[in-house]
């Protein structure tokens, strides 16, 4: 009894230095402990614990293996249980210390142990991943997904796994073996697919659109669906995902699936969308489209003449941009206008019930601050988007952001759904900013805005993507504007549209929710553009030397057939003339539809050639030197596509309509002083087009403008675009604080 007691008071005190750290004290005692006790097999393997955490790693192993050595099986079983939660705990304890070095020696450890305990392979995947070690091999070395294999569905706990799972597929795009990973992992969420689904999808809208891997999302999509069959949230996610990796065909018909499966109407409009979605990328499929976007608007007068106020968090994020497709399929600026801004208003009411107290707190802070920062040096400027990278909006703002006066601006951004490490344009942009906050949690970035004191927020997406649309309706700035990225969402938390003396018309105003805000000149401008080598030859496309070459470069759903037809009766009156075709669309689709035009206007379809995307936008743009004239799309122009155009002097041909997206081209060309090729009607755009392939002169005349614009235009001035930009922040400022 006595040696009982004085080990057990050795064991006492030597626990405490242990935890303490003073691992040789702790070892003295566990060594005296052992000498009265022998018996008392715990000492041993705390003993042998320390020798491990003292980088003796071989004394630990043979402290531990000397313990255990006389022991019958049974007792030997006993004994490695024993000592498993001990280095269970240790394990457990230095993770919580941040210590994952110590961490992962404890749990290799533990794998010589015991080479199938399941947990502990997740734990050191989680650490390898913690340390960066994590690679392609990682997998194979642990053999964890033959162990997952092997395992029943009631040994694995599904949190440990779950938080693993998540862990992994940040790193899917790298390591391919992560897709079967996850499909190992699936078969143990049998009872339970939602928790899974939880896990997975956040995951696999950031694969998608964040890093761009459209398919590997649709992967895990597929895996997911095998344990829960015709689940309609992530047939919505699917089917968006099939039409990203240009699967067409099958992101239709998923389409069609989900719609099939839904009956609440935000449901089915955001699936009639997805329908819609799918047939106008594709490109061709018009007569479909215009059935399927007739249906939505049906429905979508049905939710306005309901007037919904239970609508939850995710209907409102389904229908904030339900009647995007509207502006591609027609020109009619009251009609699309009224529309979008109804659905709007509902979506904020709704809002603002559900997330009353944030919104509240938000209105209520600033009423408070509004006087402490009247005097202030610096106006907070917020940028928000999910286009901080290579895209057309990335290239186009960047001007602004290099020429922002840091004397009078601070300059935050919210990177919305954004992690690309590989991209130069994105880390760009985090080096223009003062501060850069990422997330895809609408609660989240609304917050961060709003404790960041933003005083004018900017939005450059409006409803091209919901979350950006979602997180202004919280208004977490007291000012805020819609710049760039499409027409003004309509949103009643929107207090300003940027615009220009030509974008929009003088009546447009009673359209618009948004006060419109005109800037003197342009409302976009930039220095220009990165031109590399072209690779494209018109040998290579089989067109003659002297021949005249027409160019049209937009997507399938900006192929509208009225403007194709006209486009087509151009090419018929001008001899020796090609069409050349470019823009992400069906292939299949897109020939079968230029070929039924073509056949119907009388025109040789051996006159068309379909180009392939070119790998960088630098090439992109000097492939555009093989074309003699561009024609633009109607009734949604081209934005982007037009200043490059422009900047290439090529001359082009533009129809001008009433809404925003109809007039894009209109405002650029006029702010390059071109006023040639303006077209106000059908019969104009036609006559335009003949004129200018047949009158050589006139073109190299346009061209000559177009580049003595670079030294004099507002549209090459990116220095004078941001103080404009600037004194229309400081307007809108002083108008608030004199309110």
């Amino acid at each position: 009894m006595v040696a009982l007691n004085t080990s057990l008071s050795l064991n006492q005190r030597a626990n405490e230095y242990f935890l303490n750290g003073n691992y040789i004290q702790a070892a003295n005692l566990y060594e005296q402990a052992i000498a009265v006790n022998p018996e008392i097999k715990s000492n041993y393997w705390h003993l042998g614990l320390i020798f491990l955490l003292q980088e003796q790693e071989v004394e630990a192993q043979t402290t531990w293996f000397m313990a255990m050595m006389e022991g019958e099986a049974e007792q030997v079983n006993i004994w490695n249980a024993e000592l498993l939660e001990i280095l269970e705990t240790e394990a457990d304890r230095q993770e919580k210390l941040e210590k994952y070095n110590i961490c992962e020696k404890i749990r290799q450890n533990i794998r010589q142990i015991a080479p199938d305990n399941i947990h502990n392979l997740l734990h050191l995947i989680n650490l390898h991943i913690k340390l960066e070690t994590y690679t392609e091999e990682t997998f194979s070395e642990l053999d964890i997904i033959e162990i997952i294999n092997s395992n029943t569905k009631t040994n694995i706990n599904l949190e440990i796994l779950g938080k693993t799972i998540s862990s992994v597929l940040h790193y899917i795009q790298i390591y391919p073996s992560s897709i079967e990973f996850f499909e190992a992992c699936s078969l143990h969420f049998t009872e339970n697919p939602q928790a899974l689904m939880n896990i997975f999808i956040a995951a696999a809208v950031d694969i998608a659109y964040s890093r761009r891997q459209p398919k590997i999302a649709a992967q895990l999509c597929e895996i997911y669906l095998r344990l829960d069959n015709n689940n309609p949230g992530v047939l919505g996610h699917l089917s968006s995902f099939y039409q990203n990796s240009d699967d067409y065909e099958l992101g239709i018909e998923t389409a069609k699936t989900f719609y099939s499966l839904v009956e609440r109407l935000p449901e089915k409009i955001f699936a009639n969308r997805q329908i819609l979605r799918g047939l106008m990328s594709a490109g061709g499929q018009w007569q479909e489209s215009y059935s399927v976007n007739q249906r939505q608007q049906d429905l979508l007068a049905e939710l306005i003449a309901t007037n919904p106020q239970d609508l939850t968090p995710m209907d409102v994020s389904i229908l904030l941009n339900s009647n995007y497709f509207a502006f591609y399929i027609e020109d009619n600026i009251a009609k699309n206008r009224s529309v979008q801004n109804k659905i709007l208003q509902i979506c904020q009411e709704n809002h603002n019930i559900y997330a009353q107290a944030q919104v509240e707190k938000y209105s209520q802070g600033h009423l408070e601050r509004k006087k402490q920062r009247i005097s202030q040096k610096k106006l907070k400027i917020g940028y928000i988007s999910h286009c901080f990278k290579s895209h057309s909006v990335g290239w186009l703002a960047r001007w602004l952001l290099q020429y922002h006066d840091r004397d009078k601006f601070e300059i935050n951004g919210y990177f919305v759904n954004s992690d690309n490490v590989s991209d130069l344009l994105h880390q760009w942009y985090i080096n223009q900013m003062d501060k850069v906050f990422k997330s895809y949690n609408v609660w989240s970035l609304a917050e961060e805005i709003y404790q960041d004191e933003i005083d004018i927020l900017i939005d450059l997406d409006s409803i091209t993507l919901d979350i950006t649309c979602e997180v202004m309706t919280f208004k977490p700035a007291p000012i805020q504007v819609t710049w760039l990225g499409w027409d003004a969402s309509g949103s009643p938390s929107i207090d300003y549209f940027i615009a220009d003396p030509y974008v929009l018309s003088e009546s447009a105003q009673e359209h618009y929710q948004e006060k419109i805000w005109r800037l003197p000149q342009t409302y976009i401008a930039v220095d220009g553009f990165e031109v590399n080598v072209p690779k494209v030859r018109r040998d290579e496309l089989d067109i003659p030397n002297d021949a005249v070459v027409y160019f049209s470069g937009q997507r399938g759903f900006k192929r509208h057939p009225d403007i194709t037809r006209l486009q087509l009766k151009i090419l018929k009156e001008v001899p020796n003339s090609y069409f050349l075709i470019k823009g992400l669309a069906d292939e299949e689709s897109t020939h079968k539809f230029f070929a039924q035009i073509a056949k119907e206007e009388e025109v040789d379809y051996a006159r068309l050639r379909f180009l392939a995307d070119a790998p960088t936008e630098g090439v992109h743009r000097a492939n555009l030197d093989i074309a003699d004239i561009v024609l633009d799309t109607y009734p949604y122009n081209g934005a982007t596509t037009t200043l490059e155009t422009l900047w290439m002097c090529i001359p082009m041909v533009t129809r001008v309509g009433e809404q925003f997206a109809a007039r894009n081209s209109y405002t650029m060309m006029m702010n390059a002083g071109i006023s040639e090729g303006i077209a106000w009607t059908d019969e104009e755009y036609v006559e335009w087009g003949i004129r200018l392939g047949k009158d050589a002169d006139l073109r190299q005349q346009i061209a000559w403008k177009l580049r003595q614009s670079r030294k004099t235009s507002p549209l090459w001035n990116g220095k004078q675009f941001a103080r404009e930009m600037e004194k229309a922040y400081e307007q809108m400022w002083q108008k608030y604080t004199t309110k």
